[in-house]
């Protein structure tokens, strides 16, 4: 069926009775009172046949594995003999199909070394639920006569915790109550050294909404919170999903429960009688909430993967309120538990009933530690600068991964290896090599030939040798460096372009380095070239400065690889040419220094190489971001000083924050929301509208400066500063980020 999500997960209920009397129980205490109808206890019937359907349903969605939670009532009294058919049969189901992973879900009352060495044989995890100390387990985990069980769930853990059953705890479940004291029932949770705890809100509705002690409408976010912050000074002991969640939506990345975010829902319910139900909290809001029609003798897997009930909790942010569609925190809280939406006048089509406690819950997270989880690379140049050395030689390992049997890429990957363990000089020339913007490109290539099946081995072999001989004479190390050439010439990376024959000849030759630069052999033949050789043969990479304290940058039109603008480069710029550009960089530059200083400081970070491009300035004459390393830029090299300029000045921007996503999370990715841009037709996705402003911002200061501001270009600015502040795709580095942009208008408007 199109578009179907495959259940990963399935609920068995073992058995439908209880041994305690929780008041705050869903499956006894609230409005679906069905378990009355159905079976004690799980027939073997019913075992084999969900077995069954499940391995169908693994094989004909290829799921790699699936989890399947033993749960009631109390699991534990359907007694070991019927749990081992459990095991057994799904066990026996699943084998050659998926990984089955085993877990159980009790109160630990029951639990003896019997159901342990049980769970032990067949890698059964067990949860236990405990609320806390004594005084928060009793106010609601009690027996029907009122006695206590907290105590018998104390022995349990101390069992679960004990060897040889450690590996077999999972963790502990704990129900907030606000009457509790949160710092003493994280106390006592973290004490029995839990592997993970959940804190879980008391299932309610609009209908029968939760205990609010004077009404206040965030007592369950400020309890949390008090958790939050006590589990930060303990230094975060122990997991808690609930908060795990929280930190990894709000750095773009995804739900880790059911009850926040906006992943769809691959859970199914089966319980005692085979009966086939969606999620069990359901049952909270009305009788038959979960209901689907479907039994696991009649109906495939499938089927109920259908149903309209379990598709409306798979539909992202589609399937939220129209009111959380609009609030910046819906892909933390992802409008709240689908349980916890229900009215009877409009079914779910609304905000939680603990809407104001989870906008605070986030809300108090994000700022608790906005700067601790934001990216460091956002705000430390030489951070980002790592960051993205890190990253080209990633993906280089990856490339040697595909390649590594190759004899020519063998011998160059030796050389490099050679020259990077003779440190020093060495280790700073090959960094230099690796870290020169089209080596980035480069290995792209490579990868996405490797990809689609067209490797040309011998040619990326190529490349690699050149880079190793770079290195070695740019660290002047006495390594014999062996070079391959095509059509007479090969181009050593950050150092120039070497003739070694007539053009369409191929061959090898060895570099080596001597007093005077280097020199190079070709069967019986020396031939001596570098900076101070004056040959012909020898086109060496221009360099110009951007002032008398920076670091010069390469004026590179030899480099291959830097065909990977939008527009061609152009080709050898002759001596005349270089210098006439030069100087129309030379005042470009100096007007940008004199029109927006901070700006160009901010531009000249990290800059190492410019690339003439072909024609003139496109229309605003903005500057040219590849797909390469950071650090280059293209530039038209027809363009007149103002237009050379705003090059410079956008060009730098896009590269800016092109690199800063390719190592940081500025939004999540895992949604094409629409908002609406002050400079295009169409709605844009996140990424777009924050990379026009982050252009905008400079280019609107830069125009006042120079007395040809655009017409509202500020109010623009504005507009699409405050979407982005709405946007619930943004982490909390884009949010930095979006704060950063800010401030520069700011300083542009005064």
């Amino acid at each position: 069926m199109t578009g179907l999500i495959a259940f990963r997960e399935i609920v068995l209920k073992v058995h439908s009775r209880c041994d305690l009397a929780c008041d705050h129980c869903y499956v006894y205490e609230h409005a679906d009172q069905s378990w009355r109808a159905r079976p004690k206890v799980i027939s073997p019937e019913v075992i084999s046949q969900t077995a069954s359907r499940l391995a169908e349903h693994a094989r004909d969605h290829a799921i790699p594995s699936v989890t399947v939670i033993l749960h009631g009532g109390e699991p534990l009294l359907a007694g070991t003999a019927r749990l081992r058919l459990v095991c057994e049969e799904f066990s026996r189901a699943l084998t050659g199909t998926a990984d089955l992973d085993l877990r159980i879900h009790t109160n630990g009352l029951q639990l003896s070394t019997r159901y342990l060495d049980l769970f032990d044989e067949f890698g059964v995890r067990v949860g236990i639920s405990l609320d806390g100390d004594r005084t928060a387990n009793d106010r609601h985990r009690r027996f029907a006569d009122g006695r206590t069980s907290h105590p018998l769930v104390l022995a349990a853990v101390a069992l679960l915790r004990s060897e040889p059953y450690r590996h077999l705890y999972q963790g502990l479940l704990c129900t907030v109550d606000v009457a509790n004291d949160p710092v003493a029932v994280l106390d006592a949770l973290v004490e029995l050294e839990p592997p993970r705890v959940d804190f879980l809100l008391p299932h309610a509705t609009w209908e029968t909404p939760p205990v609010r002690p004077d009404d206040a409408p965030d007592a369950y976010a400020r309890w949390l919170l008090r958790i939050f912050d006590h589990w930060e000074r303990l230094g975060r002991p122990v997991p808690v999903r609930l908060f795990e969640s929280l930190l990894s939506t709000l750095r773009g990345g995804p739900s880790l429960t059911e009850s926040l975010g906006l992943a769809p829902t691959d859970l199914v319910v089966v319980e005692t009688d085979g009966t086939l139900e969606q999620v069990d909290s359901l049952k909270s809001a009305f009788e038959g909430a979960a209901a689907t029609g479907f039994n696991v003798f009649d109906h495939a897997f499938d089927q109920v993967a259908a149903h309209p009930g379990v598709r409306a909790r798979q539909l992202g942010l589609a399937g939220v309120s129209d009111s959380c569609r609009r609030c910046p925190v819906v892909r933390s809280c992802g409008g709240g538990l689908y349980t916890h939406r229900y009215r009877e006048r409009n079914g779910f089509d609304n905000p939680s009933v603990y809407c104001t406690d989870l906008r605070e819950l986030v809300d108090g997270v994000e700022g608790r530690t906005a700067l601790r989880e934001s990216a460091p690379q956002l705000s430390d140049p030489a951070e980002l600068a790592r960051s993205q050395e890190e990253l080209t030689r990633i993906l280089l390992a990856r490339l040697h991964a595909d390649l590594g049997a190759e004899p020519g890429w063998a011998r160059a990957w030796e050389l490099l290896a050679a020259v990077e363990q003779a440190g020093g000089a060495g280790a700073d020339a090959l960094d230099a090599v690796l870290d020169h913007p089209f080596t980035r490109t480069w290995v792209l290539a490579a990868l996405d030939a490797a990809r689609e099946g067209r490797q040309d081995g011998p040619e990326a072999a190529r490349r690699l040798t050149a880079l190793a001989a770079a290195a070695v004479l740019r660290g002047g190390l006495d390594l014999p460096a062996e070079v391959a050439y095509r059509d007479g010439e090969v181009y050593l990376p950050t150092l120039g372009l070497l003739r070694l024959g007539e053009p369409g000849t191929e061959g090898r030759a060895t570099l080596h380095v001597t007093d005077e630069g280097y020199a190079v052999r070709d069967g019986r033949t020396e031939h001596r070239f570098g900076p101070a050789a004056g040959d012909a043969r020898w086109l060496p990479v221009r360099t110009w400065s951007p002032g008398p304290d920076a670091a010069p940058v390469a004026l590179e039109d030899l480099d291959p690889y830097r065909n990977c603008f939008p527009r061609p480069p152009r080709l050898r710029l002759g001596t005349g040419e270089a210098e006439e550009w030069r100087g129309r960089l030379d005042r470009a530059w100096a007007l940008l220094h004199k029109a927006v200083p901070g700006f160009a400081r901010a531009a000249a970070t990290g800059l190492t190489t410019l690339t003439p491009l072909a024609g003139g300035p496109r229309a605003g004459g903005w500057g040219e971001a590849g797909r390469h390393g950071p650090g280059a830029l293209g530039v038209p090299y027809a363009a007149g000083v103002r237009e050379t300029a705003l090059a410079l000045l956008t060009g730098r921007r896009r590269t800016r924050l092109r690199a800063l996503t390719e190592v940081a999370d500025l939004y999540a990715l895992d949604g094409e929301w629409q908002h609406p841009s002050p400079w295009r037709e169409r709605p844009v996705p996140v990424s777009r509208l924050l990379a026009d402003v982050h252009e905008r911002v400079a280019v609107e200061a830069y125009r006042r400066a120079t007395a040809a501001p655009e017409p509202g270009g500020s109010d623009r600015i504005h507009r699409a500063l405050d979407r982005l502040s709405e946007a619930a795709e943004l982490t909390v580095t884009g949010k930095r980020l979006v704060a950063e942009l800010r401030y520069e208008l700011k300083a542009v408007d005064a």
